[in-house]
């Protein structure tokens, strides 16, 4: 007989509590995006905003009315009515309302500190906000959710009017009270106990959990709420949000779903939290966390010799899941600690050099003796490749073109913007090549100028686009004179693969230059293979 899995909904406030991490604004075309990813993915709630905050989140809500969601449901997002007024009369209700949306997530004081420092009203009169506010969106026929604001503080500070504010809520036809540890000082103890002490009072009252990071607990306290019995659990993809972020969907699911047996999500879309993850890092035009748990490009990296040893023995001995379980895939980094089992397990197998433990040496004697002048190949796939085809040579490497010379001019005047231009001088197949290129700075320049002397017999260069850009001082007792180390992100469109590649030099344009020059004979040296595979 098949146990039937407990369901826990997922509640995701991407677009409302994530855009509140600094330096994030996304437009109205990118939060329609991000929604529908997230109903592909199998979220049920999907927080659209507080249409009546501005007038990009009343147009989303206008625009999503004409979208089909297969699993998702859309919910606005608003506080109380106003002291004093009724609810029929407030706009942030008539806003919630002309929304249309079929959820609508109300916000109310559980802390009476925040009722009589913040909003300056009565106990008595705050029940009422929250009854008032909530009753009409239940008469209305929509879902209303009630996010009881700083209750855990509310609670430890007074629970009995903690506890009258849920009560209140749940009243009024609250389908959920959601509790929210917005200062995110709770422990995980302390959700549990309180959790307990509701249960006591609500017995059959469906309970959400929304945890903010600023103790770096909340996803555990996210996962210790669901042991308590909560079924609903809120919080934004990769964790972003204002100060500390918000508990991180992407990890309160995967340890909900494969570690913890609960039924998330929809079936067989778990693989596709790493993607999901990654495309709502673009969408934000945030860097990716490399460490970040299940979903990071580091997550299920081995470096050290004696793990990847034992890894190639079995995976378990280093991997407490599958990656394969969350769209993610294992990494074998080569590095000055590695051994030759790390060349062996990181070359591709299209080099078939697993038997071969000269080349390997070889390979590995290259890597540190780059490692000792500054470069790292930890994220720099494409430059380790090359530094393989070299060593190899024959059939794996062949120069694509010889340079001749490359200028990189910068004029700057007074009171205007700096302006970029960099001439290249190449020889391909015995042709003189000589383009000119601006772009924004010097590394889109020399970019613009390799790819124009390169498009015409490798129109595949254009498939390639920068994502990230670091750079990285390595000798800093130098000071200006210092040498840096440059990795940069790379995408390529034409199969939405991601890889790095790493230059080292005193002249931070050369260092550029040296792995601008890895990714793209990374890139044309595999398509050529493929062509000649086909």
């Amino acid at each position: 007989m098949t146990t039937q899995k407990t369901r826990i909904q997922t509640y995701d406030t991407t677009l409302r509590d994530g855009t509140q991490t600094q330096g994030v604004s996304l437009s109205l075309k990118d939060k329609l995006e991000v929604a529908e990813a997230l109903d592909a993915l199998g979220v049920d709630y999907i927080e659209g905003g507080y249409p009546l905050s501005n007038p990009k989140d009343e147009q989303f809500f206008a625009e999503i009315r004409k979208m089909t969601f297969r699993n998702a449901k859309i919910a606005a997002f608003g506080m109380t009515r106003r002291k004093e007024i009724k609810a029929a009369d407030d706009v942030g209700m008539q806003a919630l309302l002309n929304s249309e949306a079929p959820a609508v997530t109300i916000v109310g004081k559980s802390w009476n500190l925040h009722v009589t420092d913040v909003l300056r009203v009565s106990e008595d009169e705050n029940l009422r906000m929250i009854f008032d506010s909530v009753e009409i969106m239940a008469k209305a026929g929509r879902e209303a959710i009630y996010d009881a604001e700083h209750f855990f503080d509310g609670y430890r500070a007074n629970p009995d009017f903690a506890m009258k504010t849920l009560q209140a809520a749940h009243d009024a036809g609250a389908q959920a009270l959601v509790l929210c540890d917005t200062n995110g000082g709770s422990l995980p103890e302390q959700i549990t106990q309180i959790l307990q002490e509701i249960r006591k009072v609500l017995p059959d009252a469906v309970l959400g959990i929304h945890c903010h990071n600023d103790s770096d607990l909340a996803v555990a306290n996210t996962l210790a709420a669901v042991r308590a019995g909560v079924t609903q659990v809120q919080g934004t993809i990769n964790g972003i949000g204002e100060r500390c972020g918000n508990a991180d969907l992407v990890s309160v699911l995967a340890n909900l779903g494969i570690k913890m047996g609960y039924d998330v999500l929809k079936d067989g879309s778990m693989e596709n939290l790493t993607s999901t993850s990654r495309f709502v890092y673009e969408i934000a035009n945030l860097n990716f966390r490399e460490g970040q748990p299940f979903v990071g490009s580091n997550a299920f990296a081995h470096k050290g010799g004696m793990h990847v040893h034992a890894v190639q023995r079995n995976v378990d001995t280093y991997e407490h899941i599958s990656p394969d379980a969350i769209g993610n895939k294992r990494r074998i980094l080569v590095s000055e600690l590695s051994g030759i089992s790390n060349i062996a397990a990181t070359v591709p197998a299209k080099f078939n050099i697993a038997e071969d433990k000269t080349a390997q040496r070889h390979i590995l004697k290259t890597i540190m003796d780059l490692e000792n002048e500054g470069y790292e190949f930890d994220a720099a796939e494409a430059s380790f490749e090359m530094i393989v085809r070299k060593t190899l040579g024959g059939k794996w490497y062949r120069k694509l073109w010889d340079l001749d010379h490359y200028r990189c001019v910068i004029l700057r005047r007074h009171n205007e913007e700096a302006l970029t231009e960099v001439t290249t001088k190449l020889t391909m197949d015995g042709e003189s090549l000589h383009t000119v290129a601006e772009g924004d700075g010097p590394v889109d320049s020399l970019m613009n100028s390799l790819k124009l002397a390169l498009r015409k017999k490798y129109p595949s260069v254009d498939d390639l686009h920068l994502v990230d850009y670091r750079v990285r001082v390595i000798n800093t007792s130098a000071e200006t004179a210092a040498s840096v180390r440059v990795v940069i992100d790379w995408r390529d469109a034409s199969n939405d693969t991601y890889f790095g590649s790493v230059g080292v030099d005193e002249n931070i344009i050369d260092a550029s230059w040296l792995a601008i020059v890895d990714a793209i004979e990374f890139k044309l040296l595999t398509v050529e293979e493929l062509r000649t595979q086909a």
